[in-house]
């Protein structure tokens, strides 16, 4: 390894959490590829429930696994070496090189920090010697106060190993220069100085009505906005964890979706082809909402299941599913949806919450007990639905489900029977994340829960037209040419730029 060679790198931080560094991250990673740079997306520290099983068959968050995609570099555990799955709002998974290590609150957590961080150089040192440049990202604010002493997430990281720093806000939600100006005054002057720059993230008005603004945070910090980012709705990438907020009902919607927003859901982005689909009609049922009648019902993935099983009931869930399927309307249940489904849901050694046993729904004849050995697997093999339709993803789970509706699979994975189906056809299990993936998968599906769709729809194509949208977005209204100065990729002009590549002052000066 060559340890003295100095890879070129820029690491992308938020005044608040969902600022936009995740997408910018990813833009960048699009961009240099395109270039024809070998880029590594890189996050030392992630906290989230979305999650991705890598090519070296470990786990890291779903924003590295896009950052990956928008690289066009395979999903590796060392893009995102640190990953904290919460369990509660106070304790969480710690998953280190993509596998699990120990389950410790905050207090405990901060002590192990410096493990951790040991953990974060050597992932670094390795991407350095394979990769041309490294694109990082930030979690949450580097102004917390509170978690400064032994970071390893924002400035502490970017200190260890001298990366220059851009701030992001979303001035969407408003107040975005305190949230700039506010952030710089919190860190230290040597934090400071390491900042080269500003992006203004989800634009929408009239620019002129902006500049004065720009000028007067530029003459306040004597640091330059590198660019303002236009909002850009619909896109379809994978969310680091949140919930999205923008309803995408189909425009020609015929088939009604819904699933349960329970507290501790997980990979949720399995629905996103769902929300997505000209066809489907998808929405997040939250806290207090009745559900909606619909077609299909889907219960996603969860990291506490036991816990959001009894949230669904305390939240009149298990009647409005027993009502559902009496009127016909179709069930699917995910990875901890496959597991609630069951008869008994058996967590002897305390993994999610107190040791003991619950029971299920009770709608399919099997039972699931946790233990410590988490699956980790990508998979593809067929859904056992007519046309033997393909599907591919991955399996992420610590429970062992045992029971005779397994008899009935619902798909063959790996050359294995996978999941289950309900004798009367109304109910569908399985432990594959990404079920929807593929297009004939989801077509089939569709038609399996009442409505064959009339066009083909890809989600991975969608995906990849919309990571080619946003890396074009960042693109017109970046000062790349600044960029350049930390990612010399950028200085190469390999393609045409577009008349408006001034629109939102990236280059006025």
């Amino acid at each position: 390894m060559n340890t003295h060679r100095k890879t070129p790198c820029l690491m992308v931080q938020g005044c608040t959490s969902d600022a936009g560094k995740s997408a910018l991250a990813t833009a960048f990673c699009r961009l240099l590829a395109r270039r024809g740079a070998r880029v590594a997306p890189f996050k030392p520290q992630n906290m989230a429930l979305n999650s991705a099983v890598t090519v070296d068959g470990g786990e890291i968050g779903r924003a590295q696994a896009l950052q990956a995609l928008a690289a066009r570099v395979p999903a590796h555990t060392d893009f995102n070496p640190i990953l904290l799955k919460p369990s509660t709002d106070k304790r969480a998974q710690v998953i280190i090189h993509g596998r699990a290590r120990a389950d410790l609150d905050a207090r405990d957590y901060h002590d192990y920090k410096p493990r951790a961080m040991k953990a974060v150089l050597e992932s670094w040192e390795r991407l350095r010697a394979a990769y041309d440049c490294i694109v990082v990202e930030g979690a949450g604010s580097p102004a917390e106060i509170n978690l400064r002493d032994r970071d390893i997430a924002n400035m502490g990281f970017a200190e260890a190993v001298d990366c220059p720093v851009i701030l992001i806000a979303d001035i969407d939600r408003g107040g975005v220069f305190a949230h700039l100006v506010g952030t710089l005054e919190l860190l230290s002057p040597e934090e400071q100085a390491r900042v080269k720059g500003f992006v203004i993230n989800r634009f929408r008005g009239d620019m002129a009505l902006l500049e004065s603004g720009l000028a007067w945070l530029e003459e306040r910090t004597g640091k330059p906005v590198l660019g303002v980012l236009p909002y850009l709705h619909g896109l379809y990438l994978d969310a680091e964890d949140a919930l999205p907020k923008e309803r995408n009902a189909g425009t020609n919607a015929g088939l009604r979706v819904i699933a349960p927003a329970y507290p501790r859901i997980s990979n949720h982005n399995d629905l996103d082809p769902l929300r997505f689909h000209p066809e489907v009609d998808f929405r997040f049922v939250g806290p207090r909402e009745p559900a909606p009648p619909c077609d299909l019902i889907v219960l996603p993935g969860s990291k506490a299941v036991q816990a959001d099983l009894d949230w669904l009931r305390e939240m009149g869930w298990e009647a409005a599913i027993r009502r559902h399927l009496r009127y016909g309307g179709k069930l699917i249940g995910i990875c901890g949806g496959l597991q609630m489904l069951g008869a008994r849901l058996n967590d002897p050694l305390g993994l999610e919450g107190p040791p003991g046993s619950a029971p299920g729904l009770g709608l399919l004849d099997y039972e699931t007990t946790l233990d410590t050995e988490k699956t980790l697997e990508n998979v593809r093999g067929t859904l056992t639905l007519p046309g033997a339709p393909a599907v591919a993803g991955y399996r992420i789970h610590m429970g062992v489900t045992r029971g005779p509706a397994l008899e009935r699979p619902a798909a063959c994975l790996g050359g294995q029977p996978e999941g289950a189906v309900s004798e009367d056809g109304q109910i569908l299990a399985t432990y594959c994340h990404g079920l929807f993936d593929q297009p004939e998968a989801l077509d089939a599906l569709l038609a399996w829960a009442g409505r064959a769709p009339s066009a083909r729809f890809d989600p991975n194509e969608r995906r990849e037209r919309d990571l080619d949208r946003l890396a074009d977005a960042v693109e017109r209204h970046m000062d790349l040419a600044r960029l350049a100065e930390w990612l010399p990729v950028f200085s190469e002009d390999r393609g045409q730029k577009t008349e408006d590549s001034n629109i939102c002052g990236a280059k006025r000066r």
